[in-house]
């Protein structure tokens, strides 16, 4: 059974993609920690990220560090953190939160809320970025 992510990579879910090439897709969290929260994810379902084959390890960590600069240009941060956690979609996935504290990536902290228009320019913001 496919996951929610590779759902959205299909189209079949609707997501605020902010770039993809034929091995990997960042788009935003719709539930994020802070404005800008980025996932990054190979298109391939593997559901721990040390299971992945080496080039597409290597090739995530590479995506992800184009679209964290991206971040960082759009966004205004400190830093963009990079949490990966894996427990609640079992399908690697990378997090890019902005960041004006450490704090500021604590995923037990309450989930922002923002508007479709304002994800659609968040995202539109990230991607210009690039």
């Amino acid at each position: 059974m496919a996951t929610i992510f590779s759902k959205i990579v299909n189209g079949e879910i609707p997501s605020y993609k902010i770039a993809e090439d034929e091995n990997f897709f960042a788009f935003l969290d719709i539930n994020p920690l802070a404005k800008g929260h980025t996932l990054v994810i190979p298109k391939t379902e593997v559901d721990y990220i040390f299971d992945l084959d080496e080039e597409t390890y290597m090739g995530l960590q590479a995506f992800a560090r184009k679209i964290a600069i991206a971040l960082n240009k759009a966004i205004p941060c400190k830093k963009v953190g990079v949490a990966v956690l894996g427990l609640e979609v079992p399908h690697t996935h990378i997090h890019l939160v902005p960041m004006q504290s450490e704090q500021d990536i604590n995923f037990a902290n309450p989930k922002k809320k923002f508007s479709p228009e304002e994800l659609e320019a968040i995202k539109n913001q990230i991607a210009k970025a690039l």
